[in-house]
């Protein structure tokens, strides 16, 4: 696999030079490279206490994205999934602490818990305070005799470090850094495992499946499941929660994202978990955000913190480290009224005719059976959501068939039109709200239909910019309705058909996302807009849907 990096041996020194070329000043680092690999913040305050975590790295933006005002006075970065040595972590200790004393953050990996423990052993023989705390959060397996640690240690982050920069004493810091570590819990998920930069990726997961109870740095998980739909996912996470965190009627969690999960899978697994019975205690959430991630993992971890009104406090405290996510109050979503206007004309008066719902019902269905097969040929030439684009139209119209004018021919055209410019997404559905609009208003000035659908493409010719080769659905509508005047239906579906079939001998695209690729990516794959209006007209003449090349 190919990344984004110089040579693997400077991979950790180069990623903290572009942390601190882009912090503006906020940051620093000691010398020492490559050994000493610690980042802390520019200016700090020795009579405060020090707040110190770290570990390997590839957990960006933990630790050193979180060295700042209110979180961590510096962090000791080890090679990729790797505990820094001993030596880089005193080197921390030295440089980060005053008067006052320092806390340090470990989490539970033998490493870390040994070189973070001698650090801390030498710091007290050289007449430092020192305090550690260990974060044990993961709940993968209930009865491990040591736990891990993982994503719940943001936690303890923000609160033992608005503790220290609101002058608590190194006990008090401790102690509210120790309650936090015992109120938390974490679980994670994923579908693909971590790939160290310059190495070939781990084909451990078949697809459709998943690892359940994984650790940060691509170890297997304790469960292997076959991943089930987000709001099962949910459910089945939140229930494995027990003890402080199950008992609290006050939660926060952090939804954290361990590496590749997109924004959207995120965002929609956020809201599934906030519909849980868990869910529903949560106080405060922290993301969606990739927060301590394992390099490019395809995964989510929860963590949920138990609160009280001082941990509650602590973590809405304001701090200007730009990695951390914004703990925010769970509220209802807000939802407005449409504005008036939207609908234009008043909805058309309901009436049934069953040869039109029978041809509107066949070519929505059809068009729905083609979902899958449509978005796999747009996914060799454009971003691989025709097919939902066109499905979407047809199940909002399915939704609304007994509401339409079904005997109203143009009145049934205009309310597909505005169905259509609802429901459908992307150009396809705003085109074919165009077409239908503009037939329904030649049907009312009398016209036959095949002059009302020729009218219907002049007007997507006009605003799509597109013509005959351009690649594209009109390939396929074009040749269509011109067969409609002489042939009938079955003349245009045969039509439709060979010209979604001619669009995969045309070597450019003339608009849409396909207009970018070179020839030798388009060759030999037709339209996915041309063969949805073939699939379309074959339904409405009742012949068989010809397969896509």
């Amino acid at each position: 696999m190919a990344h984004f990096i110089n040579e693997r041996s400077g991979l950790v020194t180069d990623a903290i030079d572009g942390l601190l070329a882009a912090s503006g000043g906020t940051l620093a680092r000691l010398d020492g490279y490559p050994e000493i690999r610690v980042v802390l913040r520019a200016e700090l305050d020795p009579g405060k206490v020090a707040v110190i975590s770290g570990g390997g790295s590839g957990h960006e933006p933990a630790h050193a994205g979180f060295v700042g005002p209110g979180m961590l006075s510096a962090a000791i970065c080890g090679d990729v999934f790797a505990s820094p040595s001993v030596d880089a972590v005193l080197a921390g200790i030295l440089a980060a602490t005053g008067p006052a004393g320092c806390l340090l953050v470990v989490k539970n990996y033998a490493g870390d818990r040994l070189n973070f423990g001698l650090a801390a052993e030498r710091a007290r023989a050289a007449g430092i305070k020192v305090e550690t705390v260990l974060v044990a959060d993961d709940i993968a397996l209930p009865d491990a005799a040591q736990p891990r640690g993982i994503a719940g240690t943001l936690f303890v982050h923000k609160i033992a470090g608005h503790a220290a920069v609101t002058d608590a004493s190194l006990d008090a810091v401790a102690a509210i850094a120790r309650r936090t570590a015992g109120a938390v819990q974490s679980l994670g998920i994923a579908v693909s495992t971590a790939t160290i930069p310059g190495s070939s990726p781990e084909q451990r997961l078949a697809e459709g499946e998943a690892e359940l109870g994984l650790g940060i740095h691509g170890e297997p998980g304790i469960e292997r499941i076959t991943l089930p739909k987000a709001a099962a996912l949910a459910r089945q996470m939140t229930e494995r929660f027990s003890g402080t965190v199950a008992a609290s009627q006050r939660l926060a969690l952090l939804v954290n994202n361990l590496g590749s999960a997109t924004a959207l899978e995120m965002q929609i697994l956020t809201k599934a978990v906030l519909d849980t019975p868990l869910g529903a205690r949560v106080a405060l959430v922290l993301g969606p955000a990739p927060a301590m991630t394992a390099l490019d993992m395809h995964g989510v971890s929860l963590s949920f913190l138990a609160l009280d009104d001082e941990l509650e406090a602590a973590l809405l405290a304001q701090t200007d480290v730009p990695a951390w996510p914004r703990a925010r109050p769970v509220a209802a979503p807000l939802v407005r009224a449409l504005p008036d206007g939207l609908r234009g004309a008043p909805e058309p008066t309901p009436s049934h005719d069953a040869a039109a719902a029978g041809a509107v019902t066949a070519v929505c269905e059809a068009l729905i059976g083609a979902e899958a097969s449509l978005n796999a040929l747009d996914a060799k030439v454009g971003d691989g959501d025709t097919g939902s684009t066109f499905a979407g139209g047809a199940r909002a119209v399915l939704g609304d068939l007994d509401r339409l004018p079904q005997a109203d021919a143009a009145a049934l055209c205009r309310a597909l039109g505005e169905r259509l410019g609802r429901a459908a997404g992307g150009s396809s559905g705003v085109l074919m709200s165009i077409f239908f609009a503009a037939a329904g208003s030649a049907l009312s000035d009398g016209v036959s239909w095949p002059t009302a659908l020729a009218r219907g493409v002049e007007r997507v010719r006009d605003y799509g910019g597109a013509g005959p080769g351009d690649r594209t659905m009109l390939d396929a509508l074009i040749p269509a309705v011109e067969a409609l005047e002489t042939g009938g239906l079955e003349a245009a579906a045969r039509a439709a058909r060979d010209g979604a079939a001619a669009t995969a001998s045309m070597q450019r695209a003339g608009t849409g996302r396909s207009s970018y690729l070179a020839a030798s990516d388009l060759a030999g794959h037709e339209d996915p807009g041309a063969v949805a209006v073939a699939i379309a007209f074959e339904a409405l003449a009742g012949l068989p849907r010809g397969a896509p090349k």
